[in-house]
């Protein structure tokens, strides 16, 4: 019996396209004096706060809500306007020919508003690549937001769109995220390229010759995809 084609999860920034040298720098800059200005911080103690918010609940906004009372449209208007943004993406040419190539639905899953989503997608000329973004504002679930790697959202998106977790796969830079996925019963591949030359996030130096469990397989470039995934 012919198994079914896979559905494909993407993230955005640093598994599309390289972010860290680029959007990441202007979106953390953007929120760090969003922080500044909204809670009359100084821009160093606004940064430091950001950072915080970022490591113990996995987004800097969801520090900002709950204990500050920051409404989430505000936040994300706010930070992600950045009129310069198409100037700072770009993807492999090789990369974007192999992704709109693989077979099966594929989706955006990303922590970032769907405003923003469809800016990058659209300059990296793949806005007609996926079936749908799944951004932060549909990542509520009982009227609390609760972005990746919140397994309720997750299972709560995979329900929205009647799919079954085995059939899915998550490609993600950050472990967190794929750790949460593989519980439901996701298959997950970690995207490396970008990491290698960037310090964003925890996945940095010797921790990426390492796969743990709970990954599928690791990948330095979207054109392995097809040789990982059957």
């Amino acid at each position: 019996m012919k198994r079914p084609r896979p559905v494909w999860l993407f993230d955005l920034d640093n598994t599309l396209h390289d972010a860290s040298h680029g959007a990441l720098g202007l979106i953390d800059e953007a929120m760090t004096a969003y922080i500044a200005r909204v809670l009359r911080l100084d821009p160093a103690e606004a940064d430091v706060l950001r950072l915080d918010y970022w490591r113990r609940h996995g987004a800097t906004l969801l520090g900002l809500e709950r204990h500050h009372g920051v409404r989430a449209a505000h936040f994300l208007e706010h930070t992600h306007c950045l009129p310069d943004l198409e100037a700072h993406l770009k993807i492999n040419a090789r990369d974007r020919a192999a992704l709109k190539a693989l077979p099966g639905r594929k989706f955006v899953l990303t922590n970032a508003p769907a405003s923003y989503a469809r800016r990058v997608l659209t300059a990296l000329g793949l806005a007609g690549a996926f079936e749908a973004v799944i951004s932060i504002e549909r990542m509520r679930c009982f009227g609390r937001l609760r972005p990746k790697p919140d397994g309720r959202m997750l299972r709560i998106v995979l329900a929205r769109l009647k799919l079954r977790p085995e059939r899915c796969v998550l490609v993600e830079d950050t472990l967190a995220h794929q750790r949460s996925a593989h519980a439901l019963g996701l298959r997950t591949v970690w995207m490396q390229r970008h990491l290698w030359r960037n310090a964003h996030g925890p996945e940095v130096g010797a921790r990426l010759r390492r796969k743990p469990i709970y990954v599928y397989a690791r990948i330095p470039s979207l054109q392995k995809l097809r040789v990982h995934i059957r």
